[in-house]
């Protein structure tokens, strides 16, 4: 639920706009908006923001057969405010339980995990049973096929401790190929900060591709053979959420696509930029053009070591 009024409290807001969201399925949105064929797993509640969500997975382009229908938890539903350019706080109303941390094992479908090109997951799916060992099940199904991609997107309110969310994330690096996270998110799976640092220590987990966002300093991608740091889109913020999955769902497109990693970063830094100057999260995922058009005019910003 997004404040129709930008930079006033939640507690003088008097319009909000219903869309969309929850980071996958804005990745997966993202995704679909520049071409490619996405579904989502996860679950809804026996509702009618449930109804919606399954059916505006639907009309943006994604596949929502694997979307569990919960009869016992409600849909989450989650306020934001609007303070650009850098600060909007979220309150989350998930309690006593939501019903995509209620994901089973036995809600996977394996033949679809194992034969996805990519595949995505964020570390929100293992702040919780059962959602956390259906998670690992996938896992054990992909066999760290390529293109097995974890978000290292930590969100404090859904874990005891940080600690807690270090040990599991060290569990699931085990079977990714690719690993994508802002700095803190870094320090909180493997103890390291500094861009680089924190993508060496990636790769030497065995990640193959190491991304590490750094904000007003660009996106930082790291190979065992290669380095590459791109520079980033200078935009009038209007709402940072979403921005994130925005560059998740143009960084599926280019791993996809085969494109290089500078390119790939380049696009996905543009597409994170066009959102970030926009209001709302899924349905402002921008086209391929849009996409495009932005990267190529910052394409002298990428730099190759």
């Amino acid at each position: 639920m997004y404040p129709l009024q930008i930079g006033v409290g939640l507690e003088d807001v008097e319009t909000f706009g219903k869309f969309l969201g929850g980071s996958a399925a804005n990745v997966a949105v993202a995704a679909a908006r520049l071409g490619n064929r996405s579904a989502l797993i996860s679950g809804v509640g026996a509702d009618p923001f449930g109804r919606y969500v399954s059916n505006e997975l639907a009309r943006l382009g994604v596949d929502n057969s694997h979307v569990v229908t919960n009869d016992e938890f409600p849909t989450p539903v989650t306020f934001c405010e609007i303070f650009p350019p850098d600060d909007f706080p979220l309150y989350f109303y998930r309690r006593p339980k939501a019903p995509d941390l209620q994901i089973s094992v036995g809600d996977i479908d394996g033949d679809a995990v194992r034969a996805a090109r990519l595949y995505w997951s964020t570390v929100t799916g293992l702040s919780e049973e059962p959602s956390r060992s259906a998670h690992f099940a996938a896992w054990e199904i992909r066999n760290r096929a390529p293109l097995t991609v974890l978000d290292l997107d930590y969100r404090p309110m859904f874990w005891d401790s940080p600690a807690a969310a270090t040990e599991q994330v060290q569990r699931a690096l085990a079977h990714v190929t690719v690993a994508v996270g802002n700095r803190e998110e870094c320090e909180i799976a493997v103890g390291e900060s500094n861009p680089h640092k924190a993508a060496e220590a990636l790769l030497d987990l065995g990640v193959e591709l190491a991304i590490v966002k750094q904000g007003p300093r660009g996106v930082l991608g790291k190979t065992k053979h290669s380095s590459v740091t791109v520079a980033p889109n200078e935009v009038d913020v209007v709402n940072g959420l979403g921005a994130g999955d925005a560059f998740g769902g143009s960084l599926c497109h280019g791993l996809l696509h085969g494109w290089s990693l500078e390119k790939t970063l380049r696009y996905a830094n543009a597409a994170g930029a066009i959102v970030a100057s926009r209001l709302e999260c899924s349905t402002a995922m921008p086209t391929a053009a849009e996409v495009a058009e932005l990267a190529e005019r910052t394409a002298l910003g990428a730099v190759n070591v």
